[in-house]
Formats: C-alpha cells, structure tokens, sequence
C-alpha cells in the first residue's frame, strides 16, 4: 500500500470536484479524503494499491465536469493512520 497527498488548485471548489473524486476514489478502491482549503486549494489523501493510487491521482487533473484543474502537487505520505473508505469535509 502507498499513500499520496495532493493539493489541487484551479477552479476546483462549488464545482463538485470533491464528490465526483469520492466517487472515483470508491471505484478504485482508494482510500483516503478530499477537503476544502481556505486558500481555494483541494487536499486530497489517497491511500491503496500503487496501481490504483497512480490512477486516481492522474484522474486528479480532470475532476469533475466543471472543474479546471491547473495544478496537481503530490508527496508520499505516511501509511499509517489511513482513513477507511474515502471521506469528504
């Protein structure tokens, strides 16, 4: 198992960008959470097989249909304490 946090930055609040990345994440099986940042950025946690967490962090990029993404920044992060499921705030 691997874990990735990213920050997302574009338009990527009040564009359901947080719901349809849950969705996505549940399909592949990641675990993990998005959540909103004051500073207009998406933190989002991935953690699950590597395969599935590379996926889903290129999925990042697209977001929902009215998102426009325009800045994924991803570092390892720790394994341990990983959420069950994957969780929006």
């Amino acid at each position: 198992m691997i874990c990735k946090k990213c920050l997302v930055s574009g338009r990527v609040q009040g564009v359901f960008y947080r719901g349809t990345a849950a969705q996505r994440a549940r399909e592949l099986r990641v675990r993990g959470y998005a959540r909103n940042l004051p500073d207009g950025r998406v933190e989002v946690l991935a953690c699950g097989e590597e395969e599935a967490v590379q996926t889903f962090v290129s999925w990042l990029w697209i977001g929902s249909s009215a998102a426009k993404v325009t800045a994924v920044e991803v570092a390892d992060a720790p394994e341990h304490g990983a959420p069950q499921g994957f969780h929006t705030a």
